[in-house]
């Protein structure tokens, strides 16, 4: 057991200890609890393959983990989780705020399949202004805190961040331009005359002004929006008496912009500055998180989740789950406000003081505004939780009668699309798209280079087999033979796992195929040199005469070609899913294309960088004067010397000599 200074950082590629004696289950638990000691730490479950199947931490390790050495009295996801275990490992942490960070981070790098996991936790963008400056800079910020300044977020679309920063840049004139453009400017860029910018780069205003500038803008952005706008009005009915009647105008244009900004925000809150609000909201076993965000008294947006868990988990738990795993990658406020009671709220609120260095309260309130706020998060949970189920609805609908017209066991949960690109074999390219339950996957597409000498140009056959070795020999490597059977009894249509679905090491249910009996015959070579075959359902759908959609014919090794009645829901969705992987293979196919035609011969040439580039092609136009070009004429470019000079000549004539 390793004893901690502080939570470390996860080994991701640490390998799972063996099996104790090959005891599995609560019999492999009894037996670690006996070298267990009652320490603060976290613990992770392992399965037969090596697979993470938890992860959690605790007060007293050995107390917590003998709870999952009873036989009895566990929930069904509970129970199926111990009798997967073959293995456990331990971390001892100093305290139990140490151990919740660790856990945190292990379950975000991890994925583990019984825990609940945030998805789609992509970083939000910030407003910046920045302070190592003599002339601070404002402007859009997304990752790392790594600039001094004053941060201000989140903000839940680059829309509402550049919507602000246009309001603020007309309210305050910061710069937005970078350092070097800053050093260099000799008179005032169009934002100045547009009103958008104080011009401090041509001295159109005084360091001290500027300042003042900044010192208003902060004060808006945290929070004083009243009073900055009342000493605003003061200024312009002072500037109005003293018939500068161009400087009262300055301010009253400053003055609607900020109430631009206010009026747009919505129902802002009176009884706190900044919060974030929390509400989950549970309904067949799925779940919507609708976090808002409120900073300086404005609403800054929202945004939905959907973590990943089994069905029997209780919104509580979901709850405190996610925070502690929201709050891993983005800094809180001093308020959190939630729907449901958080468990260990004392400790979450001790571990994210510790991490960010600030006191931070989780709240569960009862009456009053914040409630008011909550049950309008809550409302809106609600609300997406049941459109989204009624889109995954229409897709599992659309999914068993795919399943059903092709004579399938079981529903198909992942949909695997291959086609490839080409222009007579020229930057050819493959592609494979992914289409399950809820819609395309597309952080599981993938490209591939067609890489193979051999290959005759414009050999679609081949390409084909090509992609789909490397991509089924991969699936036979990590999961060592063939593709897992579902286990009786988990969630899922017919069996189906869901929580699997976005593991791009899955085994797809049905490979598509853009082409007919062919393009069938060569995967079908692929898949028997693999010893796979018997696992996959490979289906080509080949275009219909004159290429007419809703004509396709659909082609299945051992069955007679068929088609689909014109206007079946099915055939329009497998129609949608081959046109996506189009539409996927041809950009990849372009983008080589392009970066291909950018390519210059002289990057090859050792000795030839940017600058020497730069000065070939304006003394010889091209590339192919420079292939023209004498060693005499070359010793007449700045930098050439006689060496580097031979060699470019060299390389354009060495298939001459």
């Amino acid at each position: 057991m390793d004893d901690l200074e502080q939570a470390p950082a996860p080994e991701t590629e640490e390998a799972p200890p063996e099996a104790v004696a090959a005891l599995l289950g609560a019999d492999l638990i009894r037996d670690e609890l006996k070298r267990l000691p009652g320490s603060p730490g976290v613990y992770r479950m392992f399965d037969a393959n090596g697979e993470v199947l938890y992860v959690g931490k605790a007060r007293d390790l050995k107390k917590r983990v003998s709870s999952y050495a009873k036989l009895h009295g566990h929930s069904n996801r509970i129970a199926r989780m111990i009798r997967a275990t073959a293995a456990m490992h331990f971390v001892v942490t100093k305290t139990e705020t140490e151990a919740l960070l660790l856990e945190a981070n292990l379950i975000k790098s991890l994925k583990p399949r019984f825990n609940v996991l945030l998805r789609d936790d992509k970083s939000f963008s910030e407003i910046l202004i920045r302070t190592d400056h003599a002339a601070p800079q404002i402007l859009k910020h997304r990752g790392a805190h790594a600039a001094k300044g004053h941060y201000f977020g989140p903000f839940v679309s680059a829309g509402a961040v550049n919507r602000t920063l246009d309001t603020l840049q007309k309210a305050f004139l910061l710069r937005s331009c970078a350092d070097t453009v800053y050093a260099n400017r000799s008179r005032a860029c169009m934002l100045h005359q547009i009103k958008r910018c104080a011009a401090p780069c041509v001295d159109h205003i005084s360091p001290s002004d500027y300042q003042k500038l900044v010192d208003e803008a902060l004060a808006f952005l945290t929070g004083r929006s009243a009073e900055l706008m009342e000493a605003m009005a003061r200024d312009m009915n002072a500037a109005a008496e003293a018939l500068d009647y161009e400087k009262a105008a300055r301010y009253r244009d400053r003055i609607r912009a900020l109430a631009s900004v206010l009026s747009v925000q919505g129902v802002n809150p009176q009884t706190f500055q900044e919060a974030d609000v929390f509400a989950v909201s549970m309904e067949g076993g799925q779940s919507c998180v609708q976090v808002f965000f409120y900073r300086a008294g404005l609403n800054w947006g929202d945004r939905a989740y959907f973590p990943r868990h089994q069905k029997d988990v209780e919104p509580a738990e979901i709850l405190s789950a996610f925070l502690a795993q929201f709050y891993e990658g983005h800094a809180p406020p001093s308020l959190v406000l939630t729907s449901e009671e958080v468990a260990e709220s004392e400790l979450l609120e001790e571990a994210l003081q510790a991490k960010f260095g600030h006191r931070v309260e989780v709240r569960t309130p009862q009456r009053g505004e914040k409630r008011e706020f909550v049950d309008r998060a809550l409302q809106n949970a609600r609300e997406t939780l049941r459109r989204k189920m009624a889109e995954g609805a229409t897709q599992i609908r659309l999914l068993e009668a795919v399943g059903e017209a092709f004579g399938l066991p079981q529903t198909p949960s992942r949909i695997e699309v291959y086609d490839n690109s080409h222009i007579q074999g020229a930057h050819a390219v493959g592609a494979m798209i992914v289409a399950g339950p809820e819609g395309f996957e597309k952080k599981n597409y993938r490209k591939f280079n067609i890489k193979s000498s051999s290959l005759t140009p414009g050999d679609d056959f081949g390409m084909m087999r090509e992609v789909l070795k490397r991509r089924f020999s991969r699936l036979v490597k990590e999961s060592g033979d063939a593709p897992p059977a579902p286990m009786a009894g988990e969630e899922g249509s017919a069996g189906v796992d869901f929580s699997k679905m976005d593991d791009v090491g899955a085994w797809p249910d049905i490979v598509l195929i853009d082409g007919g009996a062919g393009q069938i015959n060569a995967v079908h070579e692929t898949l028997v040199e693999l010893g796979v075959e018997r696992d996959v359902c490979v289906i080509g759908i080949a275009k219909g005469p004159d290429r007419d959609a809703g004509r396709e014919r659909f082609f299945m090794r051992g069955k007679p070609p068929f088609q689909f009645e014109p206007n079946a829901p099915a055939l329009y969705f497998l129609q949608r899913i081959r046109d996506e992987a189009h539409r996927f293979v041809i950009g990849a196919h372009r983008a080589k294309r392009s970066a291909a035609i950018s390519v210059n011969p002289l990057d090859e040439i050792p000795g030839v960088g940017p600058s020497r580039k730069k000065a070939l092609l304006n003394r010889f136009g091209s590339a192919k004067g420079v292939s023209r070009a004498g060693v005499a004429d070359l010793l007449q470019v700045e930098g050439v010397n006689a060496a580097l000079a031979q060699r470019i000549y060299d390389f354009f004539h060495a298939s001459a000599s």
